[in-house]
């Protein structure tokens, strides 16, 4: 039994270290699901599985995960500008976080984990209209992200908030 157990740790071991390895040399980035950005006026809907969030969830009320991926959008009340100066600065405290896409109406970043670079994309929209920051965030891979979208997009609305 005890030998049963060593060979059990020795995979698990080996598995985790070329898990980390795989991570550390980019392959487990992914690709982003679909086309993102901004089109009519709507971020891409959230995905089908327990790994994004999104402002905008309620605008496909039949979505089999609208529960789980209903979240708030940010609010801001000095100009959109003001707002996506203060949302560039949030972003760029954040560790291991890139902007990827920066225009007057819209934001793209990726972030991935510290130690297997999982890669998820963080998007915003500006309505400048209703004073609100739209936001997506969705893994790339994975079907579950243990909730680590939310807690992002709750970390920076707290910091977008306390700056």
């Amino acid at each position: 039994m005890a030998l049963a157990l060593r060979i059990l740790f020795f995979f698990i071991v080996v598995a985790a270290a070329l898990l980390i390895f795989a991570g550390q040399a980019g392959l487990l980035k992914g690709k982003p699901k679909g086309e993102l950005g901004v089109k009519d006026g709507k971020l891409q809907r959230p995905s089908k599985t327990e790994n994004s969030v999104s402002s905008q969830a309620d605008l496909w009320p039949d979505h089999p995960m609208l529960a789980y991926a209903a979240i708030a959008p940010l609010a801001y009340t000095a100009s959109v500008g003001d707002a996506a100066n203060k949302l560039r600065s949030v972003l760029a405290t954040m560790p291991r976080t890139a902007i990827i896409e920066d225009t007057s109406t819209y934001i793209r970043a990726e972030c991935s984990t510290a130690l297997v670079r999982y890669t998820d994309d963080v998007e915003f929209m500006f309505d400048d209209g209703a004073k609100v920051i739209h936001v997506r965030s969705a893994s790339r891979l994975g079907r579950k992200d243990l909730g680590a979208n939310r807690k992002r997009v709750e970390a920076i609305r707290t910091a977008f908030s306390a700056t």
